[in-house]
């Protein structure tokens, strides 16, 4: 454990630090020629598979073939580590993006490469707001063919699978697209919650079937947030 700790802090995290910053830097200063967002995301692709190696992580991906890079999704999956995205982002050929809090839109150039990453703000403790920025994902979705990457529990859980928020379902259903449950196992023997001792550790991500939303009505988006919280569960071997 010892050896293990010394190997985090000497090595693992201070490359994990140098990586963030080289590849933040070099995304930063692509977004103010590249609108589209794609350079910065694939940037971000090498960034993530950059932190992944470093740390000793070997992705295992499951069910790959469900997924077309030619169209959008909104992906659903668990939440259990600060390493969950990197491993979703490195592996899935889609144009994703992701909801950032509102606040990281104010910092000085943070805020403006996150708007031309294409990346959308959220205030999750104001309703309104955060139907507002549902509602523009969903148009965006529609108009881009990107995918929107959501963990519905709203935060990181350390523990079993918690109820899901709507959001998830309600884009979905409003951008006219399937929803794909993604169940990811082992990130949280990487990085467990409130740690900053990175741990090498094998981690899978298990894609489930697109669940199509065509026909679906808004109200329809409590059985469709119960569907996916249960393929999730299904998917991380969870029993509900």
């Amino acid at each position: 454990m010892f050896l293990s700790r010394l190997r985090a802090y000497l090595l693992i995290d201070p490359l994990i630090i140098l990586v963030t910053t080289v590849m933040g830097t070099l995304s930063l200063a692509a977004s103010a020629f590249d609108r589209s967002g794609r350079a910065q995301h694939w940037l971000a692709r090498v960034w993530a598979r950059m932190i992944l190696a470093v740390s000793g992580v070997r992705v295992t991906v499951e069910g790959l073939e469900k997924l077309h890079g030619d169209r959008g999704y909104v992906l659903v999956a668990n939440h259990r580590s600060y390493m969950d995205t990197p491993a979703v982002l490195a592996y899935l050929p889609l144009q994703l993006r992701f909801f950032a809090k509102k606040g990281l839109f104010r910092i000085p150039l943070l805020g403006g490469h996150l708007r031309r990453a294409g990346h959308l703000p959220v205030v999750r403790e104001n309703p309104r707001a955060s139907l507002k920025s549902l509602s523009e994902g969903a148009r965006l979705i529609r108009e881009r063919r990107i995918s929107l990457l959501l963990f519905p529990e709203g935060g990181r859980v350390p523990a079993e699978l918690l109820e899901f928020k709507e959001g998830a379902a309600y884009l979905a259903i409003k951008a006219g697209v399937p929803a794909v449950p993604i169940g990811i196992v082992g990130t949280r023997e990487v990085l467990p919650v409130g740690s900053l001792h990175v741990r090498p550790h094998p981690v899978t991500v298990r894609i489930g079937d697109p669940i199509p939303t065509a026909g679906l009505q808004l109200h329809d988006r409590a059985e469709l947030n119960l569907t996916l919280r249960r393929k999730v569960a299904e998917l991380i071997g969870e029993i509900t």
